[in-house]
């Protein structure tokens, strides 16, 4: 197994995350640096991040959802000792990592597991997880331009996927939409509406795959019941088909 698969698997670290490890020297196989993520391990390699053994792959499949509120980074640690969304957990002793991400001005579902490879999974986007989004934005999202959200648009060169919408409410002041989407790059709603004249102002996933935010109260984390993380490894293998 490449050791940055068995880094993720420990949930010591995403995937991504044991990648930029391994390439800034922190990485140790029996006490040697590795410097690339070509590297091959077993059970019996023992290997450390910052000189801390790395715990072995979790028995059991945990997922939490929160309700990210503005203000918070979506990241373990800022260097400038802003709020993460890490300090919104109780004391526990799951070794969590979050899966995708919420900007700091967005709001709602975030989710976060103790397996790197499934958080890994769940993010693809041949995974194909819709994600749903309510937004609040000022502008007009005439016909016309749902139906080019619909295909698809192109940005600095950069193509964004299909978007669904479904207008809730339109007027001169506070404009909502329901946007649908199985992407999600960066920031990527707030580019496509602005590159046709509308300016997000409120931003909050409401839905990721099967899980849905609910009645989840603002800044709170609850763990997922064993049946609700059954239904979204099926929908996960079930969308890679």
């Amino acid at each position: 197994m490449r050791i940055a698969k068995k880094i993720a698997e420990s949930g010591a670290a995403s995937r991504r995350e044991a990648e930029r490890l391994i390439a800034e020297g922190r990485v140790c196989v029996n006490g040697d640096v590795i410097t690339t993520p070509v590297f091959f391990v077993d059970d019996s390699h023992k290997i450390t991040i910052d000189g801390k053994p790395i715990g072995k792959k979790p028995e059991k499949l945990v997922v939490w959802k929160m309700n990210k509120p503005k203000g918070y980074l979506t990241t373990k640690r800022d260097p400038k000792g802003r709020k993460t969304v890490f300090d919104l957990f109780p004391k526990m002793s799951d070794r969590l990592l979050y899966i995708g991400r919420l900007d700091y001005n967005s709001e709602g579902l975030l989710l976060f597991t103790n397996d790197g490879n499934f958080s890994r999974k769940l993010e693809l986007p041949a995974t194909g997880l819709t994600r749903s989004y309510k937004v609040r934005f000022h502008g007009n999202l005439t016909k016309e331009k749902i139906e080019k959200l619909k295909n698809g648009v192109i940005i600095d060169g950069i193509r964004y996927g299909p978007i669904d919408v479904k207008i809730t409410k339109q007027d001169k002041s506070n404009n909502w939409a329901i946007l649908t989407l199985r992407e999600g790059k960066n920031r990527e709603i707030r580019k496509v509406l602005e590159s046709l004249d509308c300016i997000v102002n409120r931003l909050i996933r409401i839905s990721y795959g099967t899980v849905s935010l609910g009645d989840l109260q603002s800044g709170k984390v609850e763990k997922l019941s064993e049946n609700e993380v059954r239904k979204l490894v099926k929908a996960a293998d079930k969308s890679e088909i």
